[in-house]
């Protein structure tokens, strides 16, 4: 098995630091580093290619230069590691249909000029996000090698092959991609011009474009459609975790705690629990990361990883201590208010959640977190949020709230509406959307409860209730 990124630096830094020291020099050659690169394993013609950009024409380069801009902080590029991500062949990142393609232009096209937009949907307001992941994921440096045009192909001969007719090997353009390699060192001759990432927009306007900017790769632009219409994904995702913010923020001004605003406590309202909820890996990544433009509260670990790497924020999101119903009924029914102490006893200080409901969600807030354990809480330096994760929605949040109270008492904000003191708060995290949030958050204001008792976790339909048409997204030719 291949070597993981950390022990592969970690070997090429060996490797350099006893070449330095022997040679009494700090700049390395060309050759020096490809030997070196191909020892270790690496595959030589996109190693290459690699340092042909690394070096621009120099014909030696400091070892910091080497070392930052090849082997950077995250995961190695699969053609340095030699371990190539299986699905991540540029050739096939694409429909069937549109290898065929290059086939279908009038003679003498030299270039495609196409766009992404939203052309309307359900939120006339679009906030882009989730292109540059895609474009250093997939689509940076020399991505189109020999060894991707062989494995390209063997599927192709496959693929497009008829049991009376054969294959036809002039369905695959193969003599164009290697004349990307050739001219452009596997390097994609297309230019993209977009709106800034965060950017809201009205829909119905460019989001971004993109033109080859080689004539003889005229096919290439709607070639790579497949691939960069996936940023619908991740900017209806991002789209619709705003509208969200704003209905929270809405309500919490029109309840009267403005300054949870001023303090960015609004950025905790809407936490994400969707990693268990879509479809991948990849789509809690990229999901979870399009939450975080707009909230700061998230267990979705693979968007943090994704911030990080693609995006350069090292401290995207945040979370707090948490139960589930697994850690709480292991104590078994009879010791549930143990359990409940234990996790105030285990988290002495700041923010701590617990799941409520597992055997009566009212006995928990009135006996156990309003009567025995009320002396803790309430000494305790920090909020304990209330967890009821089953019930129906908008009552079950209400009746919480009333049990809370009849125990902790409550204050009014300025517009009048109850509050709960500070070291007890609840948290609904099942049956949340868009719609029965606002419903909550509605229905709260009409039975006189400020928003800011309630914080919101939502998981499928965070990052899953929602599809290509929710903005209708759409990438066309125009030119």
């Amino acid at each position: 098995m291949a070597d993981t990124w950390d022990k592969m630096k970690e070997k090429v830094a060996a490797v350099l630091e006893e070449y330095m020291k022997k040679n009494n020099q700090q700049e390395l050659s060309k050759d020096m580093l490809t030997t070196l690169l191909t020892r270790l394993g690496l595959e030589e013609d996109t190693t290459k290619q690699c340092l042909d950009s690394v070096f621009d024409g120099a014909s030696t380069i400091p070892v910091a230069k080497f070392m930052t801009e090849v082997f950077r902080a995250g995961p190695m590029p699969g053609f340095l590691t030699g371990e190539p991500d299986i699905f991540n062949n540029i050739v096939m990142l694409t429909d069937s249909y549109k290898v065929t393609h290059h086939l279908q232009y009038p003679p003498g096209t030299t270039k495609i000029y196409s766009y992404f937009e939203s052309r309307g949907g359900r939120y006339e307001e679009v906030c882009f996000f989730g292109l540059q992941y895609f474009l250093k994921k997939y689509m940076v440096g020399p991505v189109v090698t020999s060894r991707k045009l062989d494995e390209a192909e063997a599927y192709f001969k496959v693929h497009f092959s008829n049991p009376v007719h054969g294959y036809d090997p002039s369905l695959f353009n193969r003599a164009s991609w290697e004349h990307i390699i050739k001219t452009h060192g596997g390097r994609l001759p297309v230019s993209i011009k977009a709106v800034p990432e965060g950017t809201v927009t009205p829909y119905k306007n460019v989001l971004f474009t993109m033109e080859n900017t080689d004539d003889a790769a005229y096919w290439l632009t709607n070639y790579l459609e497949s691939l960069l219409v996936q940023v619908w994904y991740p900017t209806t995702v991002c789209t619709q975790s705003r509208e969200q913010k704003k209905i929270i923020t809405r309500w919490l001004k029109e309840t009267g705690t403005p300054e949870v605003i001023d303090g960015g406590g609004h950025l905790f309202k809407l936490h994400d629990f969707g990693f268990r909820g879509v479809s991948s890996v990849e789509s809690a990544a990229i999901g979870g990361s399009a939450h975080l433009v707009n909230f700061s509260g998230t267990d979705t670990m693979a968007a943090l990883v994704c911030c990080k790497e693609y995006y350069s924020e090292p401290a995207a999101g945040f979370s707090i201590p948490a139960s589930e119903h697994s850690t709480m009924t292991s104590w078994g029914r009879e010791r549930e208010v143990d359990a409940m102490r234990n996790m105030l006893e285990q988290y002495p200080r700041g923010l701590m959640a617990c799941v409520s409901d597992s055997y009566d969600i009212y006995q928990a807030c009135e006996k156990y977190w309003g009567t025995e354990l009320k002396p803790l809480i309430e000494a305790r330096a920090g909020t304990v949020v209330v967890r009821p994760d089953s019930g129906k929605l908008p009552g079950i949040v209400l009746e919480v709230l009333e049990k809370l109270e009849g125990r902790f008492g409550s204050t009014k904000t300025p517009t009048g509406h109850k509050l709960l003191p500070p070291c007890i708060r609840v948290i609904q995290g099942d049956g949340i959307d868009i719609d029965s949030l606002e419903m909550i958050l509605n229905t709260m204001a009409e039975s006189g409860w400020a928003a800011d008792n309630l914080a919101f976790g939502s998981g499928g339909a965070l990052l899953q209730k929602l599809h290509r048409d929710t903005q209708k997204c759409a990438f066309k030719c125009s030119y």
